[in-house]
C-alpha cells in the first residue's frame, strides 16, 4: 500500500474530486458573460488573468485524477525530494506530491497560491490527508514569493497557476532544476511562450505533449 491508498487519504481524495466535479456548473456561472475567447485572451494575458482568476476564487480548478496519478507517480519514479509547485487551489496536486515525498522517505514540497481562502483550505485538506509536514504554502504573488529561499537543487515544478506567467516562474527556478529534472505544466496549450521556451532545441529541456492537457518537460543540463 502507498501513502496515496491509505484509507484515510483515499478517502479524502474521492471527496475532493466529487467536490470538484459538483462544482463545475457554478464554476461556468462564474465565467457565463465571457465569451470563449475573451476567456481565452485573460488566460494568456500576464494582467487580465487576475480578473479571471478573482471571478473563480471558490473554484476548486482541480487536477483530473489521471493528472494526479501521473503527478504521484513521476515523483516517485524520479525519487523526487524538493518539489515547488505554482497554483495550489484547494491542494488536490499538492496531496497527490506530498504522498509521493512521504514515499520517498520525505523531503520538501514549496507550494504557491495567491487566494487567501484557497490557502486556508488546502491547509485544511493537507492537514486532514496527514501530510502538511511536508508541505510549505506560499500565499500572495508567486513571481515574488517563489523568488527568494528555494532549495539549491529542485526535482520537480507543476505549473497550474495563472498560464500567462508560466514562462517567468520557469525562470525563477531554472538554474535550480538538476539534470532530469521534470518540469509539468497543465494546460500548457494557453501559454504558447512557455511551449516555445520549453521545446526549442537550444532551450535545455526535452519536452512533449502528454494526454490533453498537459506539458511534461525534462531538463537536460
Amino acid at each position: 500500500m502507498t501513502t496515496l491508498t491509505t484509507p484515510k487519504l483515499a478517502r479524502l481524495l474521492d471527496s475532493l474530486f466529487e467536490e470538484a466535479s459538483a462544482a463545475a456548473e457554478e464554476t461556468d456561472l462564474a465565467v457565463a458573460d465571457l465569451s470563449d475567447a475573451e476567456q481565452a485572451l485573460m488566460m494568456r494575458s500576464k494582467t487580465d488573468y487576475r480578473e479571471l482568476y478573482g471571478r473563480l476564487k471558490n473554484a476548486p480548478l482541480a487536477v483530473s485524477r489521471e493528472t494526479g496519478a501521473l503527478l504521484y507517480m513521476l515523483a516517485r519514479s524520479g525519487r523526487a525530494r524538493t518539489i515547488v509547485e505554482f497554483g495550489t487551489s484547494f491542494g488536490i496536486s499538492t496531496l497527490h506530491l506530498a504522498a509521493a515525498l512521504r514515499d520517498n522517505g520525505g523531503g520538501r514540497l514549496i507550494a504557491s497560491e495567491f487566494e487567501p481562502s484557497k490557502v486556508a483550505r488546502a491547509r485544511d485538506n493537507l492537514t486532514a490527508g496527514g501530510l502538511i509536514d511536508l508541505v510549505e504554502i506560499r500565499e500572495g504573488d508567486a513571481l515574488k514569493t517563489l523568488r527568494v529561499d528555494l532549495p539549491d537543487t529542485i526535482d520537480l515544478v507543476l505549473l497550474d497557476g495563472a498560464k500567462a506567467l508560466y514562462p517567468e516562474i520557469l525562470e525563477l527556478v531554472e538554474s535550480r532544476l538538476r539534470p532530469g529534472a521534470l518540469v509539468i505544466a497543465d494546460n500548457a496549450d494557453f501559454s504558447p511562450h512557455y511551449l516555445e521556451r520549453v521545446r526549442s532545441p537550444a532551450g535545455g529541456y526535452m519536452s512533449t505533449p502528454f494526454g490533453d492537457d498537459v506539458e511534461l518537460s525534462m531538463r537536460l543540463s
